[in-house]
């Protein structure tokens, strides 16, 4: 640190937003930066639509902020996802018990040095994400990561800990034409021209991934170099879809690395022509939906040892484990707008597409919702919740599953049989859409609770808002349909 009294006196510590360890990390993080001779920090804050957002410091700017925290601009908190305003920017009282931001004032990005990084594709940089304070000290109520935390101190107040496993799938394509024309830079822009890197519907071959493995290699490389704990690179359906999955670690780690790794994929592949999406289902011809699994289990607070696990071997999960499952899907519809937040992300949603369509679990079984994982007694027994979008915010994510699961522990619940054919289910669909997904969480008490109302509140506005945007564009499904025959 630069200065022992302000850093005593500043922001941070007045209001007392770090822990001891955090404490520990930001007084080293000087010798950091000069053994590395960086001269620049990302500080970095995951919006609520888990998009990376934050200012570029130089280094002097940057040390002082981990007394003072940084200015930042929350205006950013009433975009949607293109950043259409959901309310009269500057109109009194928009949101219910956020009086904090009428008027649009700036205020606190406070780094997390537990989580600083040097970005290994970008010239003596580092990076850092930070938590959304208002000026007051009062931690941002639209902050997502604050969820996820909140919900991680609920599990571990019932004395367990949240371990998860990551398995994201995505699409990279080469860049053709960034469709840069004054024209074409609309609010939205023009999504770039693209053409596919490599043939698909081969799945797991290896020729298909050594088509790309000078790509792949880079990625990995400088994923790792992040210390990112990346585990199997795998050639998946579709052309150009592969799916990166990661070794367990806990919650806010999971969270925080499932943001980070997104957000360095696009830059990579952006620098050197290509483009990635973690969009669900592109409008592009032969192409494969694609999906965000998450494996979960449990551990005893203080113990490594998988808290899901049957000591006795009769079972794939014991009764802890169960009730766990019992409240995902106590809770699945609810959820959705958390675990599936676009109007994309539905669309998935087929019979036979490998993405669950039902509330169902089984064993090993892939067409369920929720897919459990191990050999009754084995250590790694545990839960794969298989409905996630690519795009979703990795803290509502998580934290819906963390809120859901201690439900489901507290109420002692039981998850009922599996299901022999989860396509053929009787148990409740999920959302075909994203209106009907809002409608459910609207309605949803529980979330409320969990949650709190301004926040559920806010999402529920924030997701009707981008609905109407799509509501009032004339699609091409709907040219085709009407415009000749009428």
């Amino acid at each position: 640190m630069t200065d022992p009294d302000a850093a005593r006196t500043g922001f941070i510590a007045k209001h007392g937003l770090w822990t001891d360890e955090q404490h520990e990390a930001g007084e080293r993080l000087s010798a950091t930066i000069a053994e590395k001779d960086l001269r620049e920090v990302r500080i970095a804050w995951g919006d609520q639509h888990g998009i990376v957002r934050g200012k570029t410091l130089t280094i002097p700017e940057f040390l002082g902020s981990l007394e003072q925290g940084k200015d930042f601009q929350f205006v950013t908190t009433i975009f949607d996802t293109t950043n259409h305003p959901i309310v009269p920017p500057f109109a009194a009282g928009n949101f219910e018990g956020v009086p904090e931001l009428d008027g649009l004032p700036d205020g606190v990005l406070v780094p997390d040095p537990l989580t600083f990084r040097v970005l290994p594709w970008v010239e003596r940089t580092g990076w850092i994400l930070a938590d959304a304070y208002f000026q007051t000290g009062r931690e941002h109520p639209f902050s997502t990561r604050g969820v996820l935390r909140r919900q991680l101190a609920g599990l571990r107040d019932v004395g367990y800990d949240l371990v998860v496993g990551l398995e994201i799938e995505f699409y990279i394509f080469r860049l053709e034409d960034l469709m840069l024309r004054p024209e074409d830079s609309g609010w939205p822009p023009e999504a770039p021209r693209i053409s596919i890197l490599q043939h698909g519907f081969q799945y797991l071959t290896e020729s298909r991934s050594d088509d790309i493995g000078d790509l792949l290699r880079l990625l990995r490389d400088h994923l790792l170099e992040l210390d990112l704990p990346l585990s199997t690179i795998e050639d998946e359906w579709g052309p150009g879809q592969i799916e990166f999955t990661f070794e367990p670690q806990d919650g806010l780690a999971a969270a925080d690395n499932a943001l980070l790794f997104r957000n360095a994929l696009k830059q990579i592949c952006r620098r050197l022509g290509y483009h990635v999406t973690f969009m669900a289902r592109p409008a592009i011809a032969n192409l494969f939906g694609t999906g965000w699994h998450i494996h979960q289990s449990l551990t005893a607070t203080g113990d490594r040892d998988n808290a899901f696990r049957d000591s006795d071997g009769a079972r794939r999960l014991n009764a802890l484990g169960a009730h766990w499952l019992a409240g995902l899907l106590e809770h699945a519809l609810a959820a959705c707008v958390f675990t599936t937040p676009t109007i994309t992300g539905y669309k998935r949603y087929q019979p036979d597409s490998f993405a669950p369509d039902h509330v169902t679990w089984a064993e090993e079984n892939r067409a369920a919702m929720f897919r459990i994982i191990g050999s009754p007694g084995a250590q790694n027994s545990h839960i794969e919740n298989r409905v996630g979008d690519p795009a979703a915010n990795p803290y509502l994510y998580l934290a819906s599953q963390v809120a859901s699961g201690v439900d489901g522990v507290q109420r002692k619940l039981e998850p009922g049989d599996p299901a022999e054919e989860p396509y053929a289910s009787t148990q409740p669909r999920l959302p075909a859409s994203l209106m009907e997904a809002v409608d459910l969480l609207d309605r949803d008490d529980f979330f409320r609770q969990a949650f709190g109302h301004i926040f559920v509140d806010y999402i529920v506005q924030l997701k009707r808002f981008e609905i109407g945007r799509f509501l009032e564009y004339v699609t091409d499904w709907e040219q085709r349909e009407y415009f000749e025959m009428y």
